[in-house]
């Protein structure tokens, strides 16, 4: 009867509250599991939050850690990350469908409804085939990415601890969530190892473009065989963005970097190598092959930049996502023309699709401004360094100045949160603990306001 209870109560929560609630819970469990002493190096009982950041950052793929990955955790312990870090790359609900559709049971609308708002599928139909679908794709991508890794790491350490390093790397790359195994090199230092190596470089940044593009995305590309002009604007737009913040961050870095310490020494291919790097990681993946904090503050105010804008709608991706801020500029294009719908790639976008874009991006910003204010102020460091820290987490970047392992109480607990935010999605927990009510016509007069 309790059963029938819980269930019960279940189906009467929205699908956005219990998605909300279903990371919770998977992070809980997970902080459970990284305080145990078998899941550190030294036999030890880490504190309950610093594991909780920890779980945090790996559900909600962001990279940010108070320890190295690998000198403070015990295999069992990493392998409890990469599974925190896989189940919150595809999102919980999509390994849940898929574990019961494994069983025949059938599947009922509301979790068809969760499911949908899980992975911002564009329709609730064939959501059960799209589950399996994303499952299966994910499977060949970081299978395919830890084979071509092998032929770097196995040479290096063996075939056993080759192998494993190939798929722990294959999967946080694909996952865009930025946690390594390169601490045996020297602590924190993610790749910067293979800075110089086009090989590991290359596919580190495939791995993160094809999981930042999105599941629908690629559907998408595959469906039309990869015809540009039959995919659908969503697609377009994605794919527009992404490439040209990609070409344009390389470019703008590799600019700002001329003379700098951060590039000291380096060949000019090397150089360029590192900006397109650089580029690619910081919307959201959390690698880097340079001392971030050696960087000039022109390149760290970009990167900021870049990882606020993330990656894409439905990928394993965090930011306001790439549509949102085309949108956004796309708009200020339509009211110098004076249009009144904005259109792009032949086609007139929803309406209200540019006062939702203006949400995100405002909480977004003031979420990361005002954590970083706190921050800076608390723990007596830069600005700009605070503010990298803040847009990282709720952006789930996981890039660092070097500062997290060492920041307070107060801190630690507001990053957690804004990581919680940023993977989760700010209109998804607006909704989730909204009232529930129909949207009310305004019945007021009314009258304007000049703007600018």
């Amino acid at each position: 009867m309790e059963i029938e209870e819980i269930k019960r109560k279940l189906l009467q929560l929205s699908p956005m509250k219990i998605i909300f609630w279903g990371y919770c819970l998977i992070i809980l469990a997970g902080s459970a599991l990284l305080m145990l002493p078998a899941s550190t190096g030294e036999g030890k009982v880490t504190p309950f939050l610093d594991a909780l950041f920890t779980a945090t950052s790996a559900t909600c793929v962001t990279g940010l850690v108070r320890y190295d990955t690998y000198t403070y955790w015990s295999t069992f312990g990493q392998i409890v990350i990469l599974a925190l870090i896989q189940i919150g790359g595809m999102g919980f609900m999509t390994v849940a469908i898929y574990g019961i559709s494994l069983t025949k049971r059938k599947i009922g609308l509301a979790s068809r409804m969760i499911m949908q708002e899980s992975i911002a599928a564009p329709q609730m139909g064939g959501i059960v085939r799209m589950t399996r679908g994303i499952l299966i794709g994910t499977a060949l991508t970081e299978t395919a990415g830890a084979l071509l890794l092998a032929f770097y790491f196995c040479p290096k350490l063996g075939l056993g601890k080759g192998i494993y390093y190939s798929v722990f790397h294959s999967v946080s790359a694909f996952c865009n969530a930025g946690f390594d195994l390169m601490g045996m090199e020297a602590e924190f230092s993610s790749l910067t190892g293979a800075a110089g190596n086009w090989y590991v470089n290359f596919i580190i940044m495939t791995l993160i473009v094809v999981g930042g593009f999105g599941f629908f995305v690629w559907s998408d590309i595959f469906r039309n065989r990869f015809h540009f002009k039959k995919l659908r604007v969503h697609s377009k737009l994605v794919i527009a963005i992404s490439m040209t913040l990609i070409l344009a961050g390389t470019a703008a870095i590799f600019l700002f970097e001329q003379g700098g310490q951060a590039y000291s020494g380096k060949s000019l291919p090397d150089q360029v190598l590192a900006s397109m790097f650089q580029s690619v990681t910081v919307r959201t993946a959390g690698f880097n092959t340079v001392d971030i904090g050696a960087m000039t503050q022109p390149s760290q105010f970009l990167m900021v930049c870049l990882m606020l804008i993330g990656g894409s709608t439905g990928s394993t991706a965090g930011g306001i996502k790439t549509t949102t801020f085309a949108v956004l500029c796309i708009s200020i294009f339509t009211t110098f023309r004076r249009r009144k719908s904005i259109e792009v790639f032949g086609r007139r976008l929803e309406d209200g699709v540019v006062r939702r874009a203006s949400c995100v991006f405002m909480l977004y910003l003031l979420l990361s401004v005002t954590v970083a204010m706190v921050i800076s102020s608390v723990e007596s460091i830069p600005i700009l360094t605070a503010l990298f820290e803040s847009v990282s987490a709720i952006a789930t970047v996981g890039l660092s100045f070097g500062v997290t392992p060492g920041l307070g109480v107060v801190s630690e607990i507001l990053l957690t949160l804004l990581m919680l935010f940023g993977r989760v999605g700010s209109i998804t927990i607006l909704l989730a603990f909204a009232s529930g009510r129909t949207p009310i016509a305004s019945k007021l007069a009314k009258e304007e306001i000049q703007i600018g």
